[in-house]
């Protein structure tokens, strides 16, 4: 194994400790680094690094890997600032890419709040909603009949999921996790602008630059094509690091 994708793979565990193989596999590839899940492991208990603590989500059925190129989900995402004021996060999930909008943050997250922050961010799809046939969401009654009738109006259905079973909408739950573990749990909120501000930016880190799991260790929204080389054959490999939210997480690509 070259010594210089050795030294990467040790760099980016250290730097970042709840990663798992797959995510360091991820994120080398993005940089056209080719290295096998095995290596890394290998890599790793050689330098005494053990792995992250599993994250495993719930299982997905057959209706949702057959339809995730026209669903999204929804769901709230509650977060306590350090006033102790509890602020509502909306968020929808494009399933096939894993892509996530912020629709809005409230602290009184009302019917006709939710209508119309729905209303905002479906221009956020580029004008492309019609690729969209269904909305799995809760039976929050924060959703209102409103709401639904805004996803209606653009031809998508809403599919309300059963009582008491949140991994039928085991994307957005999943997110949730995501987002907790990389982010708020390592960050004191103020208020909503401050919140607003945080998921902003880990948002464009999460759709643009985080390597998924779920799509084959690709970028949600990648910035272009990616070259594939051998790391044997690339003497000068130089990567530097870029912080995101205050070095909480980090992003790499090639020197210039």
């Amino acid at each position: 194994m070259d010594p210089e994708v050795v030294d990467l793979v040790v760099r980016m565990a250290r730097e970042n400790p709840r990663w798992g193989y797959l995510l360091i596999v991820g994120e080398c590839r993005k940089l056209g680094v080719w290295v096998s899940a095995t290596s890394v492991r290998r890599i790793l208990r050689r330098h005494r690094l053990g792995p992250a603590p599993r994250r495993g989500g719930p299982g997905w059925t057959a209706f949702l890997r057959a339809q995730a190129g026209g669903m999204l989900a929804c769901d709230f995402l509650t977060v306590e600032t350090v006033g102790l004021t509890r602020l509502y996060v909306l968020f929808i999930v494009e399933l096939e890419r894993r892509r996530v909008h912020l629709v809005g943050v409230t602290a009184h997250p009302t019917g006709a709040w939710v209508s119309q922050v729905a209303r905002n961010v479906l221009m956020d799809f580029d004008g492309h909603v019609d690729r969209f046939r269904f909305l799995i969401r809760d039976r929050d009654t924060k959703f209102t009949a409103g709401f639904d009738a805004v996803f209606a109006a653009a031809g998508i259905e809403t599919i309300k999921i059963p009582r008491r079973a949140p991994r039928a909408n085991a994307y957005a739950e999943r997110w949730v996790r995501t987002v907790r573990t990389e982010c708020l749990d390592w960050t004191l909120i103020w208020n909503r602008q401050h919140l607003q501000r945080v998921l902003t930016a880990y948002l464009e880190h999460y759709n643009a630059a985080r390597p998924h799991r779920g799509i084959g260790l690709e970028v949600p929204v990648p910035a272009g094509a990616l070259r594939a080389v051998e790391a044997c054959a690339d003497p000068d490999l130089r990567i530097e690091r870029i912080d995101v939210l205050g070095r909480l997480i980090h992003e790499y690509r090639r020197a210039a």
